[in-house]
């Protein structure tokens, strides 16, 4: 096996084979490269492209990146089907198999702690958005930055009027941020329930993830494989009980958030 070592996750032995049709990044199937008690998943990647200095110019372009990226979860979405793997950062990469087993080595105990925690357990996300409810869908902004003005203050009768239509426009908008707030506390806690850990991310930025509103709460939940229909159903039924407010589900993942690897 020539080129470089591409890691994708480490895990415990398991019996139930990947799909014969599953490939990786560049296209290439992925291997097991079993050590003492444990599991790497890897791949060969050309070093031209995963060097140092070649991979630091392709992480500047985004196609690339992103396309590195699906590969690399499209494996770790396959292994969760059949473990409870620990996933590695995005591009770890070993000069070769011996360098493989050094890592797994050295960081065993650790692994090896890891990997009971999250046996049996998966990562749901659940952010919630208040949804724009101008008729240009601009996001609203939260209290403190200023309501947005009307869009046609035009004609008020005075000065006074004007302000006070303004006054009020602040005033709804503080209100529905309190709303929305106060919903997305009791829904994580709710939610909390059935998680044996939780994370909460910082609200994603509107114009990097372009999705519609604004993110109040953006969480990740540890929950055990036999909690998770509880838990969707859950998630569920909260989704109709918040006007204005949206609630997105994803997962199941595996536990990125819960893995002590980087992101």
């Amino acid at each position: 096996m020539s080129g470089l070592r591409y890691v994708y996750a480490v895990c415990r032995p398991f019996g139930t084979p990947l799909p014969a049709q599953l490939t990786g990044v560049g296209g290439v199937p992925p291997k097991q490269l079993v050590h003492r008690g444990l599991v790497a998943l890897v791949g060969q990647v050309p070093e031209e492209d995963f060097a140092e200095e070649p991979l630091r110019a392709h992480l500047e372009d985004l196609d690339w990146l992103g396309a590195t990226a699906r590969a690399h979860q499209n494996v770790i979405d396959a292994l969760t089907v059949v473990t409870s793997p620990l996933p590695l950062r995005l591009a770890t990469v070993f000069r070769d198999d011996s360098g493989v087993r050094t890592m797994l080595e050295e960081r065993e105990e650790t692994f090896l702690r890891t990997l009971d925690r999250l046996d049996g357990r998966v990562e749901w996300g659940v952010k919630v958005y208040s949804e724009p409810t101008d008729a240009d869908g601009t996001p609203e902004t939260s209290p403190g930055t200023g309501a947005r003005p009307a869009s046609a203050p035009g004609k008020a009768a005075s000065g006074r009027d004007y302000l006070r239509q303004r006054r009020n426009q602040r005033r709804e908008s503080e209100e529905k941020w309190e709303r929305a707030e106060q919903f997305a506390s009791r829904l994580h806690e709710s939610l909390s329930g059935y998680a044996e850990d939780t994370r909460t991310h910082a609200p994603q930025n509107a114009v990097l993830s372009r999705a519609p509103g604004r993110n109040i709460l953006n969480a990740a939940y540890l929950v055990p494989r036999t909690e998770s229909e509880a838990f969707v159903e859950l998630v569920d039924r909260t989704k109709d009980d918040a006007p204005g407010l949206r609630v997105e589900l994803t997962g199941p993942w595996a536990a990125y958030s819960f893995s002590g690897e980087d992101a």
